[in-house]
């Protein structure tokens, strides 16, 4: 049973643009806190924005701060990562994640905190 359900993946030229969505039609996103992480094969999964149940506050891994922007809409029951600027290095499978417990930053940064996974989209950026 898939609970989380990423789209938006696909090839992009570096300093373009994508714009990653995940749902569910099975959990009541108002209820978790929603992380991204991403993965390279042969590497562990890396954080990538977090935001807390309200949306009120976000957490970025540096590399990505002031490039990806996590939003939320609880009533759509949606999470979405816009990622501008991409480079090379923002090529990986990227993943949707649901947390139900409360935590501080670095909890939340670590994919320990999340119960709840999507299967990931690829995320390829060319030069």
């Amino acid at each position: 049973q898939v609970l989380l359900a990423e789209s938006g993946g696909g090839l992009v030229q570096a300093g373009g643009s994508l714009r990653l969505s995940c749902a569910s039609s099975e959990l009541t996103f108002a209820n978790y806190f929603m992380g991204w992480f991403r993965q390279v094969p042969g590497r562990e999964r890396e954080f990538v924005a977090a935001i807390s149940w309200s949306g009120e506050t976000t957490y970025y891994r540096p590399s990505v701060e002031g490039r990806f922007t996590i939003a939320r809409d609880n009533a759509g029951n949606t999470v979405s990562l816009q990622m501008n600027g991409l480079k090379l290095e923002d090529t990986a499978i990227y993943y949707c994640a649901a947390a139900s417990q409360a935590g501080t930053r670095s909890y939340f940064m670590s994919k320990y905190a999340y119960e709840t996974w999507g299967q990931g989209t690829q995320v390829t950026v060319s030069s």
